[in-house]
């Protein structure tokens, strides 16, 4: 097998991943809330040794040429994004840490609990304050849905809400020990294992109402980064193109000289 194919094959696929990956961030980058993702590879080691073949020869020469790159699982920029403030008292920001936690109502708390950023509210048509975008419930600290009349209400910064010089309930704010195990779930929505949901507490940050979280994609580095990855697929893919023509040489040539 032509080493230099399956190391030319592996960078066109990573670099479209790439190209893949920054093109999804460019066409969010006016979506409230969305957290930028950012695509991850790694150093894949010689054939012989990535595979676990030891037994098998050895060719030192071919082995410092590594065996390409491997992708890796996305990573998300959890960075705060700007806060802009629209005067829509249905629309609430986290300036710091934290996440507005929603209820599917079903399923076990990986598939029950969703975490977001957007906080793109409305009222739905049993009056619970629910996520604009997928309607699902957003939560109070004691885990339930929040119920407001049709009139005006304030949330303030602590997550308090209130309706008619009265206190309604608190917002739920929380945070995770560990962002990584966080998925996006779709609708600026993220999933969380069981025990990630389970060890979730109070987060730190603060509500501002009638304003919203902006995207964290910027969309000069993610032109930048398409442009790099579309110049290393079509070297790539040329670098293939040659290799097949000196195979297809070799053969040619061995057969006369045969």
């Amino acid at each position: 097998m032509n080493y230099g194919l399956n190391l030319a094959a592996s960078g066109v696929m990573t670099s479209m991943y790439r190209q893949d990956v920054l093109a999804n961030n460019l066409a969010n980058v006016e979506t409230v809330a969305f957290k930028a993702d950012l695509p991850f590879t790694r150093q894949r080691g010689a054939v012989r040794a990535e595979d676990g073949l030891g037994h098998l020869p050895s060719n030192e020469m071919l082995e410092r040429l590594g065996g390409g790159v491997l992708l890796m699982p996305n990573r998300t920029n959890f960075e705060q994004g700007a806060v802009l403030q629209n005067g829509n008292d249905m629309n609430l920001a986290i300036e710091g840490e934290g996440f507005f936690v929603a209820s599917s109502g079903q399923g076990s708390d990986s598939e029950r609990y969703r975490l977001t950023r957007d906080g793109r509210l409305a009222l739905d048509d049993r009056g619970r304050l629910v996520t604009a975008g997928e309607g699902l419930p957003v939560l109070d600290t004691n885990d339930r849905p929040i119920t407001l009349d049709a009139g005006l209400f304030t949330i303030e910064r602590d997550g308090t809400v209130r309706q008619g010089g009265d206190v309604v309930a608190q917002l739920q704010l929380a945070t995770v020990p560990d962002t990584a195990t966080l998925q996006k779930a779709g609708g600026n929505l993220f999933k969380a294992p069981a025990t990630t949901i389970a060890s979730r507490r109070p987060a730190t940050g603060s509500i501002v109402q009638g304003a919203v979280e902006q995207s964290t994609v910027d969309p000069i580095e993610a032109i930048m980064g398409i442009t790099s990855a579309t110049s290393n697929v079509q070297n790539n893919a040329r670098m293939i193109q040659m290799l097949d023509e000196l195979m297809g040489r070799a053969i040619n040539t061995f057969g006369r000289v045969a």
